[in-house]
């Protein structure tokens, strides 16, 4: 199996220990940003969506044409663009780039999130929406004649997309924990994508994903986030998660509110079991931001060396999981790192693995 590193670019830069700076929608970072992570290695981008935040179509496309090789992962929440409207932005999107585009679907784990943009769904009911959401935007990508649609949630009548995806097929990234999640992302998802689980927890993810997937006679492939923090030295690394969360804190002090987290949120819910059975679990687990900002994110790190943290890599990847989304608390700086030792180092490791196991199995015929 080969392994595929994701990034994520903002439209201006902050983080949890970098207060927002520049214009909302700073187009010199965001091309400089994409670059950047094209330059590193990596093999895709995310492009994150916030009920406050610029169009994150926009900003795709913007730096997809501030690139040229480089994919994008497109966040993208059901419930305020029509599917069949959607189905259409996301072909007309990849014809810009040359197929250069996934879509990764948020249900969206807290009700207030949703209702800052007017969607009053319970998040019980979020779920069977993005399943017949997803349903209507395949439709619209590959039937080749009109279509009537009658759903619980949208209705079409002989609805049609002359334009399709510019690849044969737009993969479909999906996310979440609870049980209508899994169930939706058997049907529905190409790949599944877990936040920094410790290793037990993410194989019960992985495992349940692909039980649901099976009852439709598909397969699923899977991403995990993490936060890597690198040093020369375990003990420097170390030092430099310690001086990151004190950073996070006195930012968030001076905000004068924490940072908002998800208590719907199942994903949330389980970031805080892991908090719970302490900063440091595995061999280089970190789950210090996690923990003060209450599981709200993609917050778990990977501290140490390059050498410990691709190890520490390879074991989720040995529980069948061959994406890694990757970013850090320096966003910009941190993926030009990335790119100089863990990508490539990671990369030869696993290429390293298969011509080994490649000349076994010769061997043994």
């Amino acid at each position: 199996m080969s392994v595929q590193f994701i990034g994520m670019i903002g439209h201006r830069l902050a983080s949890e220990i970098i207060p927002p700076t520049g214009p909302i929608f700073d187009k010199k970072y965001i091309a400089d940003f994409a670059r950047a992570h094209e330059d590193a290695g990596f093999d895709r981008i995310l492009v994150a969506y916030a009920s406050d935040q610029p169009d994150a179509f926009l900003v795709t496309a913007h730096a997809g044409a501030s690139t040229s090789r480089i994919h994008f992962l497109l966040a993208h929440r059901p419930g305020f663009v029509a599917p069949t409207l959607a189905a259409r932005k996301l072909a007309t999107l990849d014809h810009l780039l040359e197929g250069r585009v996934a879509v990764h679907i948020i249900s969206g784990g807290s009700d207030a999130e949703q209702r800052r943009d007017g969607d009053f769904e319970p998040k019980s009911g979020r779920y069977q929406r993005t399943d017949e959401y997803i349903d209507v935007l395949k439709q619209s990508w590959y039937s080749e004649t009109g279509f009537d649609h009658q759903g619980e949630f949208y209705q079409a009548e002989n609805a049609f997309s002359a334009i399709k995806p510019y690849q044969k097929k737009l993969p479909v990234f999906f996310g979440g924990s609870s049980d209508d999640a899994i169930r939706v992302a058997g049907k529905q998802a190409d790949v599944f994508a877990l936040w920094g689980e410790p290793l037990e927890s993410a194989a019960e993810t992985v495992a349940a994903v692909k039980a649901s997937a099976a009852k439709h006679q598909r397969e699923v492939d899977f991403s995990i986030s993490f936060r890597p923090i690198l040093g020369k030295t375990e003990e420097e690394a170390w030092a430099k998660a310690d001086e990151i969360l004190a950073k996070a804190t006195a930012q968030q002090a001076e905000k004068g509110q924490a940072l908002a987290a998800k208590p719907q949120s199942v994903g949330a819910q389980r970031l805080l079991k892991a908090v719970a059975q302490g900063d440091r679990l595995d061999s280089c687990l970190w789950t210090g931001i996690a923990g003060l900002i209450g599981g709200g994110s993609n917050s778990t790190a990977l501290v140490g060396t390059p050498e410990q943290v691709s190890d520490a890599l390879l074991k989720y990847y040995d529980l069948g999981i061959t994406t890694f989304l990757i970013r850090g608390f320096d966003p910009l700086n941190d993926a030009v790192e990335y790119g100089k030792s863990l990508i490539p180092l990671t990369k030869q490791k696993i290429a390293a693995r298969q011509a080994l196991n490649k000349t076994t199995a010769t061997t043994l015929v």
